[in-house]
């Protein structure tokens, strides 16, 4: 039996607290047959490099650092200044510097080298998400001839997005090089497709084949999702717990709104807060009736971009509070901690209205908590950006634009006023799809492709 190879910028090692939806909660279900997790150690050292070991249950880990000026380069630079905001359709914030793009392929080399080592004649080698996208061409140009597929856990965008990305016929090029190309939903693999179509010229079959000379590109959806079931089972038991009768008592019989995301300018936070100051405003009963709970955790503060949202949402929290808060009511509690997954899946549980608001984003898995934690006698009703990859699976949310603060303060006020049988009936629908869609589905569609067991695409 072949031996599975993950490759992905960061290695999440046993023993590390992991980030709720990250890719360790997503590949969960494949680690008993994981061989070899490979990737950055999340250090930097003065000269980068060397290998660092360690098995665990019988998966094998081994990690690199990278110098400073890698770390700049490749993951500050032309990861996330460059790539991310491209993929998330802001080009006006996409920062090009040459450098960084060799940088970028110069730690992907460095990758591939270390790896090199480490493999297997009958490897399948699964990398993922955008740091990685050269890594499977440069391990064919040093032989490697074994199968291996990629996976993009962001968006894709259409041509005229992408094109404005310098020099990005490379990156075409290099994806054209694996044997399986892995998307969210259908929207970002025919944006791909049609990219590929306009820039390299290549041929694609209607079953999203692209006809690379002297071998076939496959093309296919792998809707990421979590285990529902566990994680309905995760909330019940936290519903219980200290923190969550702490919050209850604290919000006096109130209703609670609830937001979980990363501090990062595409979760559309400040559209998020303003719709939340006109949800008070335009619907003054709500007054006193609901507070908002947002956790933003800081991340990537290195980019300026990140760094400086957080004082923009500082200063709007304190705004809506000033405005509409009395001494015994706090309209928007904001948050900037970590908080585990497990307090969270109480927090779920117990929210009448879930925001998951992007202004773009791959998935967002946090959606599928979301759902999957409510109470089916009694859900809240999750109001959903038409912009993230959920909302192609999750029809029955209110689906919104996130762009139209106005538009998400009336699917609050919505979703706050929705009778209870509704709830009911729309929280059953999304619930069957968090089922549907689970992390054990996504990774055996991914694998299945990648083995060579099944042409086609799950949908």
């Amino acid at each position: 039996m072949a031996r599975l190879v993950i490759v992905s910028n960061r290695v999440p090692l046993p023993g590390q607290n992991q980030r709720a939806g990250g890719l360790a909660i997503v590949l969960q279900d494949v680690m008993s047959s994981v061989g070899l997790w490979f990737g950055w150690s999340g250090n930097t050292t003065p000269n980068g490099g060397g290998v660092h070991s360690m098995t665990h249950r019988g998966v094998e880990y081994a990690t690199i650092d990278l110098s400073e000026d890698e770390y700049q380069k490749f993951y500050v630079g032309y990861a996330n200044s460059a790539l991310w905001p491209l993929l998330h359709f802001r080009l006006g914030l996409m920062e090009f510097r040459r450098e960084d793009l060799e940088g970028y392929r110069a730690v992907n080399k460095l990758y591939a080298d270390t790896l090199l080592s480490l493999l297997k004649p009958d490897d399948l080698i699964w990398v993922h998400d955008y740091h990685l996208i050269p890594f499977g061409g440069m391990l064919r140009r040093m032989g490697v001839r074994g199968r291996i597929g990629f996976y993009l856990h962001i968006p894709f965008v259409p041509h005229s997005v992408f094109s404005g990305l310098p020099q990005g016929d490379l990156l075409l090029r290099d994806l054209c090089e694996y044997d399986v190309v892995g998307f969210q939903t259908e929207e970002h693999r025919n944006d791909f497709l049609d990219t590929v179509r306009q820039s390299l010229g290549h041929d694609i079959s209607e079953d999203g084949v692209i006809h690379v000379p002297g071998r076939p590109v496959q093309t296919i959806v792998a809707p990421v999702g979590i285990d529902g079931l566990a994680f309905n089972r995760q909330a019940e038991r936290a519903a219980r717990s200290k923190n969550n009768k702490r919050l209850t008592d604290s919000l006096n019989k109130r209703h609670l709104m609830i937001g979980v995301d990363r501090l990062d300018y595409s979760k559309g936070l400040p559209n998020r807060f303003e719709a939340f100051n006109r949800l008070l405003t335009r619907f003054p009963e709500h007054s006193q009736h609901v507070s908002y709970l947002q956790v933003a955790v800081p991340s990537r503060e290195e980019v300026n971009e990140y760094a400086s949202l957080r004082p923009v949402l500082n200063r709007m929290a304190g705004d809506i509070n000033g405005r509409h808060g009395t001494f015994d009511w706090v309209p928007l509690r904001y948050m900037s901690q970590g908080v585990s997954r497990a307090t969270l899946a109480g927090f779920h549980r117990i929210s009448r209205v879930g925001l998951v608001t992007p202004l773009r984003d791959g998935m967002n898995l946090v959606a599928h908590e979301y759902v999957a934690a409510q109470d089916a006698d009694d859900p809240g009703v999750l109001v959903l950006s038409r912009f993230a990859g959920a909302s192609s699976y999750f029809q029955d949310a209110l689906i919104v634009n996130p762009n139209d603060p106005d538009e998400i303060a009336e699917a609050m006020h919505t979703a706050l006023n929705m009778p209870l049988q509704e709830r009911r009936r729309r929280h059953m629908r999304l619930f069957e799809n968090v089922l549907r869609l689970t992390a054990a589905s996504y990774c055996q569609t991914f694998l299945d492709a990648l083995s060579g067991k099944q042409p086609g695409n799950e949908k």
